[in-house]
């Protein structure tokens, strides 16, 4: 015979999700890879067709801005406070700012 007691476990606050906790990471996600793509594009209108060549041995570097895209999405997304237009802009500058002193070190 056990000695115990039927418990009901009752959900902490901390468990339970905000109705005003906002889902900022997968939209700030696809901002910074967004921006990855459009900086990707920028040397093909700046020089053409030779950029191919160019990014056949320099591939590894701009892949490797992928991530660092994303997250940059992601933490400006979260600290402009989800406003979605902000971070739109300010990933877009700062992606073509970090591909735009890649290709010039690259270059140089």
């Amino acid at each position: 015979m056990r000695n115990t007691q039927n418990m009901t476990i009752a959900r902490s606050d901390s468990m339970m999700s905000d109705p005003e906790e906002t889902i900022w990471s997968l939209s700030g996600a696809a901002v910074g890879f967004l921006a990855w793509l459009m900086a990707l594009g920028i040397p093909f209108l700046l020089y053409g067709r030779n950029t191919l060549l160019f990014f056949l041995y320099t591939w590894p570097f701009f892949l490797a801005l992928l991530p660092v895209a994303v997250v940059v999405g992601v933490a400006l997304h979260s600290l402009l406070g989800g406003r979605l237009a902000w971070s739109i802009t300010t990933t877009l500058v700062a992606v073509a700012a970090m591909f735009g002193l890649l290709f010039l070190w690259l270059l140089g």
